[in-house]
């Protein structure tokens, strides 16, 4: 007999290619789903224009699957990673271990692209939270019984019993499994279930769901991943959290998705975003090795400007800026820039942006910044050399990172560039 699961009609599929572009018939949108599309147009996740039979869906950065009504849109990257280094790169940028290894699906990315290896992640977490037992705590409850058990409700006995007490309301405190880091992943499970593109993962993810508890209202779980607090008692939950932000659009570290305006089966993932928390675990580990750390950009670092009409401006600031006190203090600032820099001149922009923070935060001694950009070829590096009538005025290191291989061993043209940076500037790390 089949299950609900593998009778649900399936979708038509449109796949739109990260910076191209692909049409949606007047058929195919309805009213709803045009309210959805725009309002993903207005947080820059897609481009949109009507045409004369319809609708043209621009990709940028944001990949992933979004469900309308009448067809699945689906925003395939343009950098391909592999499953298996998609799953290290996610974790790498998240800061968790990377799950074991599950025999369901080897973390390959199908038709649906990244969801397809992130769904058995979040499977593969809960099921090793089940296998460990399912945490509980005490929880709140208020009830009527026939005799005092916990505390008596004062005002609800005296407001809705009128003095009576052959029932009384009381509130106790007793130890369950519904709790938030259970109610987060048995709706994280639930909303998997519709994005799975097969019907044996669907049916997994759905028979997993089942062992955990589930929150009334789905939007309480997002809301309690932004409050989530994580001790010696709870911290085995954070990986399968680290999933569950995925899929429920709370947005992995730092708003890696957006869950306005997106149906419970949408994910999208923006991998602009993405790569910069990539750049920024990477830059840190790497200048931890050397006796150097991230320091923020903000405060008394940043670059502002003053004295112009507006009132304030948004200072310049580096994705990274790292800084080695060994024998005085030297800043490095590097960029995350999700652009095709292996084989593409570095645009205008970037370049003033770059040079501006030379000026900022580097002497003449070592007036350099660096650019950390996706090469899924192979790793590269070629250095800016930008000079005026009155001399030097600083270089630009394009580092390309092989998406290829393991985070660690990626990093590794970064890493031979800050050895070089603290040997020159005479630190001993």
């Amino acid at each position: 007999m089949q299950s609900r699961t593998d009778r649900m009609p399936r979708l038509p599929d449109l796949v739109v290619k990260e910076y191209k572009s692909a049409e949606l018939t007047l058929a195919q949108v309805t009213e709803t789903d045009q309210r959805s599309l725009r309002s993903l147009a207005e947080r820059n996740h897609i481009g949109l224009r009507t045409t004369r039979t319809g609708w043209s869906v621009t990709a940028r950065s944001t990949v992933g699957v979004f469900v309308l009504q009448r067809v699945r849109l689906i925003l395939r990257p343009k950098f391909t990673i592999p499953g298996r280094q998609l799953i290290s790169w996610l974790c790498y940028a998240n800061g968790v271990p990377v799950p074991h290894e599950p025999t369901l699906r080897q973390w390959p990315t199908g038709s649906s692209g990244y969801v397809d290896a992130v769904l058995p992640a979040l499977l593969t977490e809960c099921r090793s939270l089940l296998s460990q037992g399912l945490r509980r705590d005490y929880v709140r409850t208020d009830r009527v019984e026939p005799m005092l058990r916990g505390r008596l409700d004062a005002m609800a006995q005296a407001t809705r019993r009128y003095g009576a007490v052959d029932q009384l309301h009381v509130r106790t405190f007793e130890r369950d499994v519904e709790i938030w880091e259970n109610l987060v992943c048995g709706a994280a499970l639930s909303a998997a279930v519709p994005l799975a593109s097969h019907a044996t993962l669907a049916r997994a993810l759905k028979d997993t769901a089942a062992e955990f508890p589930r929150p009334r209202l789905p939007v309480t779980a997002p809301r309690m991943l932004a409050r989530a607090r994580y001790n010696r008692l709870n911290t085995r939950y954070r990986p399968a959290h680290a999933w569950a932000r995925l899929v429920l659009g709370g947005g992995g570290v730092t708003d890696l998705l957006t869950d306005r305006g997106l149906r419970a089966d949408s994910m999208l993932l923006k991998m602009d975003r993405l790569w910069e928390l990539v750049v920024r675990q990477m830059a840190g580990r790497v200048a931890a090795e050397f006796g150097g750390r991230a320091v923020g950009s903000g405060g008394e670092n940043a670059i502002r400007t003053t004295g112009d009409m507006a009132i304030t401006h948004k200072p310049f600031s580096p994705d990274v800026l790292l800084r080695f006190d060994s024998p005085m203090s030297r800043f490095l600032p590097v960029d995350a820039k999700y652009i095709a820099y292996g084989d593409r001149t570095v645009s205008a922009h970037d370049r003033h942006q770059l040079l501006t923070y030379i000026a900022g935060y580097t002497g003449p001694d070592a007036p350099l910044a660096v650019i950390l950009h996706p090469n899924p070829d192979e790793a590269s590096s070629r250095t800016l050399s930008i000079d005026g009538p009155l001399g030097h005025l600083g270089e630009i290191r394009v580092l390309g990172v092989d998406t290829r291989l393991p985070p660690d061993q990626a990093a590794e043209p970064l890493r031979r560039l800050v050895a070089d940076f603290v040997g020159a500037t005479g630190s001993t790390g």
